[in-house]
């Protein structure tokens, strides 16, 4: 039986745990200094909004953990040991393992920028994060955002809820403009502005001044402007968190190394998640993978590794989804910024300014090879058989709707959205009905 430790307690440290504990008898414990129980990351935005309080974005209650014979350990870890095999804490004590899972998650970018450290600057990522937040935005007249990724205009969100005027600097010319295209990202960009949010893009942060006694008073922009505050966010994305590892032997870039089987340079000693980085890319997939779903999936894999089942991280097609303010996004395959020269482009979006889809396909064959879809749900199921079963975008297209996951009295668009690819590329696709039976086939 191993003696298996987790640092970090996050959704893949748990997911690991949890899929050990299904496997075997090993004893797992999990180590944190941020909360003694896990929690889900992605909504602590809702319980600053309200929406939610702490205990109901824990997925398991309290009793879960010693139910499951999990040991939790609130503590930080300073050092690691790995000859000796053992984390030391920054209280003095020490504890052994036989098996050692990193899964110390990321932690906000700061870029020298000069105030960066002042009171009332900070990033949002951990539950502390959350209570400085909550402490930092009472009663002040105007925050800055700095950085237009998903955690920015979250933030943004969660400030105007409070209706506290905000201003978004985007350094990108249109916002996520790196990762949408462009109609998608213009459309973003209206619906930033129509939530009453100063969105200024091309415009990057220069300083941020202090008040005198240690506070952000305002920022100074890129091009010499200076805008009144007393909260700055900072979101210009996140880095691996792997302090914690100097000294230690395990090899690192700018997270920690890994194999497929997520394995690190060092015998016994796993990492996974926000902080791990795989030697070799996993096809078009980046070499870190900071997405809520791929820190799941890699602990189900990890677990069966520890348990003595090698098991590869192989998370198939790549897909995500988010949420830019009132607009749900969904994305399934891959649709770059710009379409590569071997690829067709489609873009279709409604009248209303607020709903699109967009698909590309491989011009030699017409084989799917992803869409972007905002203001309407479309099934995962689905286009993950698709993409296996190497169908077509006609294809896709003629069974748009066994696709659509919207509720049955929802408004559909698959006609218009068809007469317009037609149109555009000579086709005369016919949508075909509605069939439960092909809907049922995507997840058997």
């Amino acid at each position: 039986m191993y003696n298996i430790v987790i640092i970090g307690n996050g959704i893949s440290g748990i997911t690991t745990a949890r899929h050990v504990r299904k496997l075997s008898d090993h004893k797992i414990t999990v180590i944190s200094d941020e909360t003694d129980h896990f929690f889900s990351r992605t909504a602590l935005m809702y319980v600053y909004m309200g929406h939610m309080k702490y205990e109901n974005i824990k997925p398991y209650e309290d009793w879960f953990w010693k139910k499951n014979r999990i040991d939790l350990k609130r503590a930080f870890v300073e050092k690691v040991d790995t000859e000796g095999k053992t984390l030391h804490f920054s209280g003095g004590e020490t504890m052994a393992y036989d098996k050692l899972v990193i899964a110390t998650g990321s932690k906000p970018n700061k870029f020298g920028w000069p105030g960066q450290d002042l009171e009332g600057v900070q990033g949002l990522y951990s539950y502390q994060d959350l209570e400085t937040m909550e402490a930092n935005t009472k009663n002040i007249s105007r925050a800055v955002i700095v950085g237009g990724g998903l955690i920015g205009i979250e933030m943004a969100e969660m400030l105007r809820s409070r209706n506290i005027p905000v201003t978004f600097l985007v350094r990108e010319e249109s916002f996520w403009d790196n990762v949408l295209p462009n109609g998608e990202s213009q459309m973003i960009n209206r619906h930033i502005k129509e939530h009453h949010i100063d969105l200024r893009l091309a415009t990057e942060l220069k300083e941020i001044i202090s008040d005198g006694n240690g506070r952000v008073k305002a920022v100074i922009t890129g091009t010499g402007e200076t805008i009144q505050c007393e909260f700055v966010g900072l979101t210009a994305g996140v880095s691996p968190n792997i302090g914690l590892l100097k000294g230690s032997g395990i090899e690192t870039k700018r997270g920690v190394l890994v194999d497929p089987f997520l394995k690190t340079n060092i015998e016994d000693v796993y990492a996974l998640g926000d902080c791990a980085e795989f030697l070799e890319p996993n096809g078009e997939r980046k070499n870190i993978e900071q997405v809520w779903y791929t820190g799941r999936m890699m602990g189900e894999a990890l677990a069966r590794t520890l348990c003595d089942k090698p098991t590869k991280y192989e998370p198939g097609h790549w897909f995500n989804s988010a949420k830019f303010l009132d607009i749900e996004y969904q994305t399934y395959g891959w649709v770059w910024a710009k379409a590569k020269e071997n690829e067709g482009d489609f873009y279709w979006e409604h009248k209303n300014g607020k709903i699109c889809l967009r698909l590309r396909w491989e011009k030699s064959t017409g084989k799917l090879l992803g869409v972007n879809n905002f203001g309407f749900r479309l099934r995962h199921h689905a286009f993950d058989k698709w993409f296996k079963e190497g169908r077509t975008v006609d294809y896709a297209l003629e069974h748009l709707k066994d696709a659509n996951f919207d509720p049955e009295l929802y408004k559909t668009y698959e006609a218009e959205i068809i007469a317009q690819f037609n149109r555009e590329n000579g086709k005369n696709i016919q949508l075909k009905k509605k069939s439960w039976k092909r809907i049922l086939d995507f997840v058997s």
